[in-house]
């Protein structure tokens, strides 16, 4: 029996009795088949409502079937289903969401500012027994929190989540739900957080039946990339979602969620609502962390309070400027920090977002972002890679296959030791050279060959990619070895990176991560066209300085720019940084970081 009363879903009750509840205004009638051939007549109720209670157990199998007012009839899986039999189109799963017996009920999780992320995909690890066994490496690396990639319920066996259909049902190509939950406690066991990444801003095109029984779910007037846009606007719609964020913290003992591209959310006051239910419910008895994925850099939603309850946002300028400093890129988005690229990194270490209302050129000079100079540092994710960056590349390129390595190494050290949160995606503490791909396992020809055709024609822009025949090297999304191929392998200097990152975080932790709690900026300058250097005090009142240069060449600095040298302690340095600034030399590629006194 749940400690908590849904709105949505199979819920099991006292005495062997499941309560099936469905929100279906759009139909005159709605049964519950149970086993695929009993059929019970639900009852309707106000609002939309359809309801019956029965005697079951878990495990049980059932649909709902739907009467049109022609007496036609569908039959369609639990929008809510907790589990699915095989696949989206089947039938759901009863599951008894108490069953499972926890190993660490005490585990309250980590303070927001002791977070070092590792991003994965759970398919690609394995599934969920797969990253289970992974877990004690990462931990022994020095990842603080994994974050799981979508796992909702997605049409076949291969996708990356965000084409899922059925929110509150972990994919059963990755494992059982007591699965699920043996990852998260093993990797509490460990002293690890686990995030999930979630999607409330559409559904994907396969499976998604809500259309058909409940029309209000969407909007007639607003049109996404993915189809009509969900009404949030109907109390019944935030529910869903809302219950579904309180559903992973509660039933699986989630740490935090990842909210995905908030922004394509047309009713932006949801968020709000959305997260000042998590922070009341919830209570204080457990560290939750909430993240936003938002292209509109909304500063007013970040800082964990009342009037702002989220804990930080990906920060996507962050990435989008060190990837134009090491690559040289100036396509789509990158064209927004082509220009003085160095002044746009000093502004992201010093104030969290570039944009912070300035008009953006590949947005037809639209005015974007919000003032975040306010914010601590740790009200942002940084990362040089992720899921995103990688795989919405034609050919899934990693910066082990784009950027000079040493720096790329420059880079990677100023990601996890500066103090804003940082993100590794899976394979990158290898320097893994495979590529990840955008991959699905439609069933269905002509969803596999539109997706497909979409994807080659979205890189039409591209100069790379102006000629067809080019655009058909793209990897089919559908093909089995597009899946296969991006499976991470290590690099060829795997064990070298692996002491790179295990140093850096080593370093991390002792020395940046126990005083990020009360850290503030104290300002970044820029010191050449690919070089900067930023400070903050830390909540011990000592000062950190770091500096960088991702220039091919050495640029001529002052020692003011660069350090007070008077006390200061060498934290980290790459080669030979440190001789070389005595002759106010910055070299090529380099990064050193230094704990100054108090400030």
């Amino acid at each position: 029996m749940s400690s908590f009363n849904y709105a949505f879903g199979a819920q099991i009750g006292s005495a062997g009795r499941v309560l099936f509840r469905l929100w279906a205004p759009s139909a005159d009638q709605v049964n519950l088949i149970l086993g695929g051939d009993t059929t019970h007549a639900m009852t309707a109720l106000p609002d939309g409502w359809f309801a019956l209670e029965v005697a079951c157990q878990p495990g049980s199998r059932y649909q709902y079937e739907i009467v049109r007012n022609d007496g036609s009839t569908m039959r369609v899986a639990d929008p809510a289903s907790r589990a699915q039999d095989t696949d989206v189109h089947d039938a759901s799963v009863v599951v008894d969401l108490q069953s499972y017996h926890w190993q660490y009920p005490l585990w309250r999780g980590r303070p927001w500012h002791e977070t070092v992320l590792y991003e994965l995909h759970v398919g690609a690890c394995g599934g969920f027994s797969g990253v289970t066994h992974q877990l004690p490496a990462l931990a022994a690396l020095g990842i603080t929190a994994i974050e799981l990639m979508p796992i909702n319920d997605f049409p076949g066996t291969r996708n990356w989540g965000y084409d899922g259909v059925l929110p509150y049902a972990p994919d059963t190509s990755y494992g059982t739900p007591e699965e699920l939950k043996a990852l998260i406690d093993t990797a509490h066991g460990l002293g690890m957080m686990v995030f999930l990444d979630v999607v409330y801003n559409h559904f994907g095109p396969d499976g998604n039946y809500l259309g058909a029984y409940a029309k209000d779910f969407f909007r007639d007037d607003i049109q996404t990339p993915w189809g009509q846009a969900i009404d949030f606007r109907r109390p019944q719609v935030r529910n869903f979602f809302t219950e579904n964020a309180l559903y992973w913290l509660r039933e699986y003992r989630f740490d935090g969620l990842r909210f995905d591209a908030v922004h394509m959310i047309s009713e932006q006051d949801w968020l709000e609502e959305m997260g000042q239910r998590i922070r009341d419910e919830m209570g204080h008895e457990r560290h939750i962390h909430l993240v936003l994925e938002h292209d509109d850099n909304a500063a007013h939603l970040l800082g964990k309070t009342t009037e702002a309850p989220f804990d930080a946002q990906w920060n996507d300028d962050g990435h989008h400027v060190l990837h134009t400093l090491l690559t040289g890129e100036n396509d789509h988005y990158y064209l927004d920090y082509c220009q003085r690229p160095a002044e746009k990194l000093a502004r992201c270490l010093a104030e969290g977002f570039v944009y912070q209302g300035e008009p953006s050129p590949i947005r037809d000079n639209a005015l974007r972002g919000e003032s975040s100079a306010h914010l601590p540092p740790t009200a942002f994710v940084l990362f040089i890679q992720n899921h995103d960056q990688i795989g919405n590349r034609a050919f899934g390129d990693r910066l082990t296959t784009l950027a000079r390595p040493d720096a790329l190494r420059a880079a990677m050290a100023l990601l996890l030791l500066s103090p804003q949160i940082p993100l590794l995606f899976m394979g990158e503490q290898w320097g893994s050279t495979t590529p990840f791909l955008f991959f699905t396992s439609y069933q269905d020809e002509g969803l596999a060959t539109a997706v497909r055709d979409g994807r080659r024609q979205e890189f039409a822009g591209f100069a790379a990619f102006a000629d067809e025949a080019q655009r058909e090297r793209i990897p089919d999304p559908n093909a089995p070895d597009t899946f296969s191929d991006s499976i991470p392998q290590q690099g060829p200097d795997a064990e070298q990176w692996q002491t790179w990152v295990h140093t850096l975080l080593a370093l991390r932790k002792q020395h940046v991560m126990p005083h990020l709690h009360d850290c503030r900026s104290l300002g970044a300058q820029v010191l050449g066209e690919s070089a900067v250097v930023a400070r903050w005090q830390l909540a011990h009142g000592r000062v950190l300085t770091v500096a960088l240069n991702l220039a091919s060449i050495p640029i001529k600095v002052t020692p003011d720019n660069i350090v007070h040298t008077g006390g200061a302690d060498l934290l980290f340095e790459t080669t030979n940084v440190m001789t070389s600034l005595q002759g106010d030399i910055l070299p090529a590629d380099s990064f050193i970081a230094l704990l100054e006194p108090v400030a």
